[in-house]
């Protein structure tokens, strides 16, 4: 996940950086910096942050030669 991906799948469920920091139990300034990219977090915070986004109906499109990018799952 890349942090504009992070940024874009936040914005799809309009969630702010501290109720996303709330739901991956990572604190926001690790969230703050990860999309701001002043650094990467460790693995196991990353993984954290992109499960509660898919928990939420995001799907993580991978680079497919158009880039990568995010959308939401049907319901």
């Amino acid at each position: 996940m890349l942090p504009r991906q992070c940024r874009a799948a936040r914005a799809l469920l309009d969630l702010t950086q501290p109720e996303l920091a709330e739901r991956a139990a990572v604190s926001p300034s690790t969230l703050r910096d990860f999309e701001s990219g002043k650094r990467a977090p460790i693995a196991n915070n990353l993984a954290a942050i992109r499960a509660a986004l898919e928990q939420a109906g995001v799907i993580f499109i991978e680079e497919n030669g158009q880039g990568p990018g995010v959308r939401l799952r049907k319901e």
